[in-house]
């Protein structure tokens, strides 16, 4: 898969089959429009393309928008690359570009840069400045400039926004495994390792904390999880704490995960989690002999688990 981090650089060799979306957590549902997009190209001999765009237009256009996305931009691309897509455009949205027309949104890039033969598009979709434009819009549009609309039927975009939706809250509500089946992959946490307070080591569990630059990735509820992650090409499993830390009065929200079979240097790198299942809520306990105690129970939790994968 190419990536383009503009639509002005991209310059097909072929027609194109474009969809475009947000395609937020790349799941199930993402799934099926994009095997119905490569589809389509490959009867063709057509380039497969999806537009996306970053930030997210309501991060634009909505003062103090609080959206919370399920992956973060390389998060997103990550996973749309496994797909077997051809081209993925992630182009900056802006006030600039959210006030083209839809006929200057469909000459200029859909038939002029992108060398469109056919466009998979849901029914609900709107378009152009103020999102005046519909389905039927972009069909005149089609009979105009020569090109094929096909619409993903009603059920196909319910399914997208239920699932979307259903992720979202199961997350919220700590449901981790559920969001996973929905996703069909692991739930994932992109960050650079910082330095903590050092309370982890104490404890004799000492931990990596993850730093999440990006302020709208959603961050599953307070608690302790069972996480898998591939540090230098070795899958290391470990728990990890979301939250407070209220048994030594923390006062800032953090991410904490124990490794239990990696002692290295992760300071400053990058690392991903994922989150396999989730063991119990964050909890004050009245001292820290009883928060040791509790961090030996889960522990052994978590390695039963993972000894069952």
């Amino acid at each position: 898969m190419k990536t383009f981090h503009s639509i002005y650089t991209f310059h097909p060799k072929n027609k194109t089959i474009v969809t475009l979306g947000t395609f937020d957590g790349v799941h199930f549902g993402h799934k099926k429009i994009i095997e119905k997009l490569i589809h389509n190209s490959s009867l063709c001999e057509c380039e497969s393309l999806v537009l996306t765009f970053f930030p997210h237009p309501r991060m634009v256009l909505q003062d103090n928008s609080e959206i919370k996305l399920l992956n973060t931009i390389e998060e997103r691309t990550e996973l749309l690359k496994k797909s077997g897509l051809d081209n993925l455009i992630i182009h900056p949205f802006d006030q600039v570009f959210s006030r083209l027309t839809a006929e200057e949104f469909v000459s200029t890039i859909l038939v002029n840069q992108f060398n469109v033969r056919k466009i998979i598009i849901g029914y609900d979709h709107r378009f152009g400045r103020n999102r005046t434009a519909d389905i039927n819009d972009l069909i005149e549009f089609g009979k105009k400039f020569d090109f094929e609309v096909e619409q993903i039927s009603a059920q196909e975009i319910d399914e997208v926004s239920v699932s979307s939706t259903k992720i979202r809250n199961a997350l919220i509500d700590g449901h981790v495994k559920l969001a996973n089946d929905y996703l069909g992959y692991n739930y994932l946490l992109t960050g650079i390792v910082i330095k903590g307070k050092g309370l982890g080591r104490t404890l004799d569990f000492p931990t990596a904390n993850l730093q999440i630059e990006e302020s709208y990735k959603l961050i599953p509820k307070n608690g302790v999880y069972i996480v898998q992650s591939l540090i230098e090409n070795k899958l290391v499993y470990g728990m990890m704490n979301i939250g407070f830390n209220p048994t030594v009065n923390g006062e800032s929200k953090s991410i904490e995960i124990h490794f239990f079979d990696f002692d290295g240097d992760l300071y400053s790198k990058k690392i991903q989690i994922q989150l396999l299942d989730r063991i119990r809520d964050e909890v004050k306990f009245e001292n820290i002999e009883k928060l040791k105690e509790q961090l030996l129970k889960d522990k052994t939790v978590a390695i039963q688990h993972i000894n069952s994968l």
